[in-house]
């Protein structure tokens, strides 16, 4: 069994930063490829960001690609989204989750993962 925490959700006006952060216990963190994916009002569960196992390939969005940022660090059992330009279209929230998918690219498919976090809420104010 995996335990997913995410924290560093909140308000933030539009343009402006945050980070996430989601810590895992439970297994070898290092085994997993880890995902962040968000959640709208409304609108169904929608990829975001993956990283693979040893950090060396990730994958974006259209959306979010070249203001988020995913990272890991596998000492710390942490993987980290950082968002830069944040718009009010990003507005939702934000689940971390973990697959043992072998093949990289089955991370953008939410179907791919075996635990999901809680979630944290993002707001971004116009």
């Amino acid at each position: 069994q995996v335990q997913l925490v995410e924290s560093g959700g909140g308000l933030v006006q539009a343009g402006g930063s945050l980070r996430l952060s989601c810590a895992a216990s439970g297994r070898t963190f290092s085994t997993y490829g880890m995902g962040w994916f968000r959640q709208a009002p409304g609108k169904e569960r929608a990829f975001v960001a993956a990283i693979s196992v040893s950090g060396g390939s990730t994958y974006y969005a259209d959306s979010v690609k070249g203001r988020f940022t995913i990272s890991r660090d596998n000492a710390r059992n942490r993987v980290y989204l950082q968002m830069n330009s944040l718009k009010p279209e990003d507005t939702a929230v934000y689940y971390c989750a973990a697959s043992f998918a072998r093949a990289t690219t089955r991370l953008l498919n939410q179907y791919e993962y075996n635990y999901w976090g809680q979630g944290t809420q993002v707001t971004v104010s116009s």
